[in-house]
């Protein structure tokens, strides 16, 4: 009966608060069996009227595609499928229950954190986030240090983590959180901050390559739009600029790198979960990035983090082209997927981002190896579809800590290959 009422309370909450609900909206897997399946799936995505969601957009034959269909449309999407001869399945059976899971979780958590002990299994509010952040810097004064590398959209700080054992030495990028709902992202970022702030003269491996190397990590590269998913759409992806002319907002800020702009996967629309921005660098969060690195001049890695699909990738994604490291950067990312899998199990699917995902233009690991940063590469954490987006934060702890592996034996391999 508490439950019931909590997760009434919650529900009101949403309501007061003009938290966008999602009650009765359903997550379908769909499996297109040819071309011609996949083309009435392109078709049904730009029927705007649906409004669907395609958290995995159809790519292949045989491959999966998720989509969340609002409650409104949920017949009509069936009807339609099932007459095109289309197999699909419920994934998640209503988008809100799990929302209010959530919900709960993190108003529980904030109740049991007020004793001042941090959980990095919990999912938090970006001022707790950046209070976490400024708590590791005191707690290791030596090692830890905040950058500011400027302001969001909606004038938020941009905060990255310095790891640096001092002097003037070649750097590692690592960012999490450029899509607003990739939640587990930010939650494994900050863990992996915590881990690398405590091994620190305790493991050889993080002792030996911070001392030949800096390390910066920008937990929440869209801080906007992470503070909009969680206060009012619990599915915003993009950033939260102004877009001129459209009553639509933001821009998808993996679209908005200068990496063959405005290419192949990218959308014109400014309605667009995958809009790329009137141009390259629109979105004052990727340049600020952008800057950094460039005035920086000796970044030898650049790593981000998104979720979800379970893939390492590395470039490209505007092109199919191989780029010119491949065999290089796939021995790299094939061992750091077995250093991840050695943990829990779970599977990673390895190779550049055209073929394991889709062709996509302006994303930010084709700059970064255009721009002459060898080691790039992208990981898609938990899970394969089960929950999509809205991985319970109890997958906080073990996707972190196996990520971590991945992610270790990649620095090692910067750390003993330096160009």
């Amino acid at each position: 009966m508490m439950m019931r009422l909590t997760l009434f309370f919650g529900a009101l909450l949403g309501h007061i608060y003009c938290r966008e609900t999602f009650v009765g909206d359903q997550v379908l897997e769909i499996i297109p069996r040819n071309e011609e399946q996949i083309k009435s799936l392109v078709e049904l995505e730009a029927e705007e009227h649906l409004q669907l969601d395609f958290w995995k957009s159809p790519t292949i034959p045989g491959e999966t595609a998720h989509v969340r269909v609002p409650f409104v449309s949920v017949q009509a999407v069936k009807v339609f499928l099932k007459s095109q001869g289309i197999a699909y399945s419920i994934m998640i059976e209503d988008v809100q229950v799990l929302l209010d899971k959530e919900y709960e979780e993190m108003l529980l958590n904030q109740r049991r954190e007020r004793n001042g002990n941090f959980n990095f299994e919990a999912y938090h509010t970006l001022e707790e986030i950046f209070q976490e952040m400024n708590n590791l810097i005191a707690e290791h004064p030596g090692l830890v240090s905040k950058v500011n590398i400027g302001y969001s959209f909606e004038n938020r700080p941009m905060n990255v983590l310095k790891f640096s054992t001092g002097g003037d030495k070649p750097a590692i990028w690592l960012d999490a959180g450029i899509h607003a709902r990739e939640w587990v992202t930010q939650a494994t970022a900050l863990w992996i901050a915590n881990k690398i702030a405590s091994d620190y003269g305790n493991d050889p491996s993080i002792t030996s390559i911070l001392d030949v190397m800096d390390i910066f990590l920008l937990p929440v590269t869209n801080p906007d739009g992470y503070v909009f998913s969680q206060t009012k759409n619990r599915m915003w992806r993009k950033s939260r600029s102004k877009v001129p002319g459209s009553l639509c907002v933001g821009v998808d800020p993996n679209r908005n790198w200068e990496a063959g702009f405005g290419g192949p996967g990218a959308s014109s629309n400014p309605c667009s979960d995958s809009y790329r921005g009137p141009s390259a660098n629109s979105e004052v969060e990727v340049k600020s990035v952008v800057d950094f690195i460039k005035s920086h001049g000796n970044v030898k890695a650049f790593i981000t983090f998104h979720s979800y699909s379970q893939l390492l990738m590395f470039p490209y994604g505007y092109t199919c082209d191989r780029a010119d490291s491949f065999d290089e950067l796939n021995k790299v990312a094939q061992k750091a997927a077995q250093s991840l899998t050695s943990l829990h199990g779970t599977e990673y699917k390895v190779g550049p981002i055209c073929s394991v995902i889709y062709q996509a233009s302006g994303g930010s690991i084709d700059w970064s190896y255009d721009s002459g940063i060898k080691y790039s590469f992208a990981f898609e954490l938990r899970d394969t579809g089960r929950y999509g987006f809205l991985l319970p934060a109890n997958q906080i702890l073990p996707t972190a800590e196996e990520t971590w592996l991945g992610l270790k034996t990649i620095l090692e391999h910067v750390r003993d290959h330096p160009y």
